[in-house]
C-alpha cells in the first residue's frame, strides 16, 4: 500500500458553475489531442484524465505524478511518445470509448470495465469519508448517508454498491451533489467548508498533497474509509492495439518495482509502496 509523507502540489478550482458539463478548457484541450506524424519513427500515446495528484497532476506541471512517470519510463523506452491532457473524469471516459484517447489515467476497474486493463496495477488508493471539521458523523453502511448530502465527481466509481446509491439519488440535489469538470477537488472542500455539503469521498494521499499545497484551506475531517484499490492506466475498448499496449505496461511496471526505479519514483512525491 503507498503510504504519504508530506510533499504538494495541487490544481486550482474550477469555476463554480462547472458543476454541470464540460469547462471551455475541456474544449480546447480535446481540439487539441496530438496525432502521430505521418512516418514518425515515435508513435503518440495519448493519456487523459482529470488531476487526481499525487497520481495524475496537472498535464505540463511539475512534477506530472507518479503514473506519468511510470508511463513515460515504460513507453518511451519502448520508442513511444507519451502525450498527456486533462479533461473532466467522464470526458476522458468517453473520449476514450470514441478512439479519441489511448487511455485513462487513475482508473479502478469499476469505473471503466470495458476498457482494457493491464495485469499489473501502476498505483494503489485508499478512499475516506471528509466531513467539515466540525462534524461527527461516522460512516456506518449506506444507512449512515441518509439525511447527508453526498457530494461525488461524475464518471468516478465508488463501489458498485454506493455507485447504485448514487444513481439512486442522482435526481436528488440535498441527497447527491454531482460535480464535474477537470479539477473538481477544491470546489468539493469549499463546498463543505461553506456548510453546503455535508460529506465527501477522496482519496487520501490526494487530499493530503492538496492540503499541504494549499495551506489556507479548510481543513477536513474523516469519518471513515470507504476502500481500497489498484489504480490502472486503463487502454480505449474501441482501439486494436490496447491489448498490446496494456500488456507492454504490465511488463514494464513489473520491471520498475523490480529494479527499484518504482520506490524512486514515488520517494519523488513523498510515496512508499510499504
Amino acid at each position: 500500500m503507498l503510504s504519504v509523507l508530506l510533499m504538494a502540489c495541487s490544481p486550482q478550482d474550477p469555476p463554480p458553475n462547472s458543476d454541470t458539463g464540460d469547462t471551455p478548457t475541456e474544449t480546447v484541450a480535446a481540439a487539441s489531442i496530438p496525432a502521430a506524424p505521418t512516418g514518425a519513427s515515435r508513435p503518440v500515446i495519448t493519456l487523459g484524465a482529470d488531476p487526481w495528484c499525487p497520481h495524475n497532476c496537472m498535464a505540463g506541471s511539475e512534477p506530472e505524478g507518479y503514473m506519468l512517470d511510470i508511463a513515460r519510463d515504460v513507453f518511451e523506452a519502448a520508442g513511444y511518445q507519451v502525450e498527456y491532457l486533462n479533461v473532466s473524469w467522464a470526458r476522458a471516459l468517453q473520449m476514450a470509448r470514441d478512439g479519441l484517447l489511448d487511455a485513462v489515467v487513475g482508473a479502478f476497474v469499476t469505473d471503466a470495465p470495458d476498457f482494457v486493463f493491464p495485469q499489473e496495477p501502476q498505483g494503489r488508493s485508499e478512499i475516506a469519508f471528509y466531513t467539515p471539521a466540525d462534524s461527527s458523523w461516522i460512516y456506518e453502511g449506506l444507512g449512515s448517508l441518509e439525511g447527508q448530502t453526498l457530494l461525488a465527481i461524475n464518471g468516478y466509481s465508488y463501489s458498485e454498491e454506493r455507485d447504485r446509491y448514487i444513481a439512486r439519488h442522482n435526481d436528488e440535489p440535498t441527497q447527491v451533489w454531482m460535480l464535474s469538470g477537470p479539477s473538481p477537488l477544491n470546489r468539493a472542500i469549499n463546498l463543505l467548508d461553506q456548510r453546503r455539503a455535508d460529506v465527501y469521498p477522496e482519496d487520501v494521499y490526494v487530499m493530503t498533497w492538496a492540503q499541504k499545497a494549499n495551506p489556507d484551506i479548510a481543513p477536513l475531517r474523516q469519518g471513515g474509509v470507504l476502500q481500497q484499490d489498484d489504480t490502472f492506466i486503463a487502454f480505449s475498448p474501441a482501439k486494436a492495439e490496447s491489448a498490446e499496449l496494456a500488456e507492454l505496461l504490465s511488463r514494464g511496471t513489473a520491471r520498475l518495482r523490480e529494479t527499484g526505479r518504482m520506490q524512486a519514483i514515488l520517494a519523488d512525491y513523498g510515496l512508499s509502496e510499504d
